[in-house]
């Protein structure tokens, strides 16, 4: 299966972007699009699996009951964070059903981004060293990974202003994440984001120029 899809996707270069919260993936990912790259947001995908009558939305239903929806039956998130985000068993349980639903869908889109003859597609997932160390099934998706990081005292200003929240509150929820040097050591590309936002876009376009260009001349080629 594994190297069905790889063969199927061939000629069209997919990044794998990644990076803390704070580190700047959000822009780059926009840089990206602007140069001519197709977007999938994982997040938003995620978010498709909570949708009535799929699979995943009776599974969340089945496990935590009806108490996560609304009263027109759909998923509640704040409901639902308010139970998982304060219990590491509850928010495996979640990731468990979520995941697995999300990877598939992801995979979807890329097969039909390959019919439509998409030459770059950037899949952003904040979460994707941790998806790949518990299911190896997505480095069948992507060609390299590309990582964001920031130092702490920048990454914790830019969140504390984005999110309205004090110092504390802010270094805590920088630093309950996986500790970037593991994210940093599974990456093909790191972009470091410590100046300002001219700097981070000259940085993506020359990525851009040393590494999809040549890409694209080899997939004209083929």
């Amino acid at each position: 299966m594994v190297n069905e899809f790889v063969n199927y996707r061939r000629n069209m270069f997919v990044i794998g972007l990644t990076g803390g919260i704070g580190t700047g993936k959000g822009e780059v990912a926009r840089v990206l699009s602007e140069l001519g790259a197709e977007i999938i947001e994982a997040d938003e995908v995620a978010h498709e699996t909570y949708r009535p009558g799929t699979s995943g939305w009776q599974q969340i239903v089945d496990e935590f009951g009806e108490r996560v929806l609304t009263s027109t039956g759909t998923v509640d998130r704040n409901k639902l964070g308010a139970i998982v985000f304060g219990d590491k068993k509850a928010l495996r349980r979640l990731n468990t059903i979520v995941h697995p639903l999300t990877r598939s869908l992801i995979e979807q889109r890329l097969k039909q981004l390959r019919e439509f003859g998409a030459h770059t597609v950037v899949v952003e997932v904040p979460l994707l060293v941790e998806a790949v160390r518990k299911d190896v099934r997505w480095t069948s998706l992507i060609d390299e990974i590309w990582a964001t990081d920031a130092e702490e005292a920048n990454v914790v200003e830019r969140v504390r202003r984005r999110s309205g929240l004090d110092a504390e509150a802010t270094k805590a929820r920088v630093q309950s994440q996986v500790p970037s040097e593991e994210r940093l050591a599974q990456a093909d590309v790191v972009i470091g984001n410590n100046g300002t936002l001219a700097d981070l876009k000259r940085s993506v376009r020359r990525l851009w120029a040393d590494r999809v260009k040549p890409k694209r001349k080899q997939q004209s080629q083929v």
